[in-house]
């Protein structure tokens, strides 16, 4: 359907001015800040501010609060979402004033790759010690991809996404996704993972895995990767996840199986050594899902004695599941749009 004439007519006149559409071009090559946004495009953070709103209010960008940061993004849904788009595919992308935004947004990216590398050195050891324990990323990557076949999804939602590095594997398999963790530091990993792949569809934000800031039957394929084992109660994040899941979507879990390396528990910050096949498979069955798939990946080089094996759920939520209707967790009681600057050397 298209836009009243009245509402199309304030969507040009919003867009139109020229400050707003320079903003529409920046954000439409990620998330950024006021701050970012002011350094750019080196005006005062009052008049930015004004010009966000404007362009919230119309629909063409959103906004997301992480901790006292304030994100924006160009708006993924909606008819004014489409008219942005055609608006930014029609103009050209070497226009001088855009070069120089796309310059100077490039020297923000940078920075924030080197405030996230900064991190990731301080624990790379840490997780280097982990990932020799158990089969390596290349195999969970091949068996998760397997698992989930070629079909595409409409919204995908990865929870404690850690280094984003599931809404990079998948990139190709979404329209839109959202990645939600818990650390601010490792936000600041992925953000810059995904400023450094070109990915521009998906975002990543701040939020609690048992309360999610997330609409139910929003997503129709979630994913737990490696996560549950650092949680007290993790079958209330399974129930939160269940929530957001639309009928008929699927959810995957990817974390260890049982385990005797008690020594994770104080080194590692690990609340549970691992997972049988059974206990999960009881937390989604009284979620209403259906256990499709159980893969047990265990590493070729190594004893099981020395090793962790990686076990992957695959489940589903049937039309009209009892997981939907949940207001509250049961458990508790119980094609990609391509950026306008992404042709400008960043």
């Amino acid at each position: 359907m298209g836009l009243p004439l009245d509402s199309l007519v304030g969507i040009l006149k919003t867009a139109g001015e020229p400050t707003r559409f320079r903003l529409l071009a920046l954000l439409s090559g990620g998330d950024l800040t006021v701050s970012d946004l002011t350094d750019i495009l080196g005006q005062s953070q009052p008049r930015i501010s004004r010009h966000l709103k404007l362009l919230t209010e119309e629909g063409l960008i959103e906004r997301y609060q992480e901790g006292a940061w304030a994100y924006f993004r160009l708006k993924q849904d909606g008819r004014a979402a489409v008219v942005a788009t055609n608006l930014l595919s029609a103009v050209d992308a070497a226009d001088p004033v855009l070069a120089r935004d796309g310059e100077r947004l490039a020297t923000v990216k940078r920075a924030r790759a080197e405030r996230a590398q900064a991190y990731f050195s301080r624990n790379a050891s840490e997780w280097d010690e982990l990932r020799r324990l158990h089969v390596s990323d290349a195999d969970v990557e091949a068996a998760l991809l397997k698992t989930l076949g070629p079909d595409n999804v409409d919204a995908l939602l990865d929870l404690g996404t850690g280094t984003g590095w599931i809404l990079q594997l998948l990139e190709a398999n979404y329209r839109r996704a959202v990645g939600i963790d818990a650390s601010r530091d490792m936000l600041a990993v992925a953000r810059a993972n995904l400023d450094k792949a070109g990915i521009v569809k998906a975002s990543v934000r701040h939020g609690d895995i048992f309360n999610l800031p997330l609409e139910a039957g929003d997503f129709d394929l979630i994913t737990i990767h490696q996560v549950l084992h650092f949680l007290d109660e993790p079958e209330r994040a399974i129930a939160e996840a269940a929530r957001v899941l639309r009928p008929g979507g699927r959810l995957v879990i990817v974390d260890l199986a049982p385990h005797a390396f008690d020594y994770l528990r104080e080194e590692h910050a690990h609340l549970r050594l691992g997972f049988s096949h059974q206990t999960v498979t009881e937390w989604l069955e009284k979620l209403g899902l259906t256990v499709g798939k159980i893969i047990d990946l265990q590493p070729k080089s190594q004893k099981p004695a020395s090793a962790l094996t990686v076990t992957i759920w695959l489940a589903t939520s049937p039309l009209g599941s009892r997981a939907q209707a949940l207001n509250v967790p049961a458990m508790e009681k119980a094609a990609p749009r391509k950026s306008l600057l992404s042709e400008i050397e960043l």
